[in-house]
């Protein structure tokens, strides 16, 4: 079976099939600073694991695209201090053109039941 939540025409904010759940990628508001980014998107993280009946404790992957690699340590400042140190994901990090110019970061989730 196959859940969907927040479908949309284009996309899903997240996608549960089985006990996986595939979220799509969260950001925060553009012209914000990468910090301010990321605890957004993290923040938009967590509602969105607990609507699935998940939490952080349970992140399988973690793909981060940052827009400029140099905010590396600004994003890590925030997802050090957010990240469940005893259940830390696999975790990629990379830079990336992202959709609006504004975005500085945007994290994609994988993440089990």
């Amino acid at each position: 079976m196959i859940t969907r939540l927040d479908p949309g025409a284009r996309m899903s904010e997240a996608v549960i099939h089985g006990d996986t759940l595939y979220l799509a990628g969260q950001v925060g508001e553009p012209g914000e600073d990468v910090v301010a980014q990321t605890k957004t998107a993290l923040a938009e993280i967590d509602a969105l694991l607990a609507r699935a009946g998940s939490d952080k404790s349970k992140i399988l992957m973690a793909v981060i695209w940052l827009a400029d690699i140099a905010d590396f340590a600004a994003m890590n400042s925030v997802w050090d201090a957010w990240v469940d140190r005893a259940n830390p994901p696999a975790r990629a990090t990379s830079e990336a053109r992202l959709a609006d110019p504004g975005y500085k970061v945007e994290i994609v989730i994988t993440a089990a039941r």
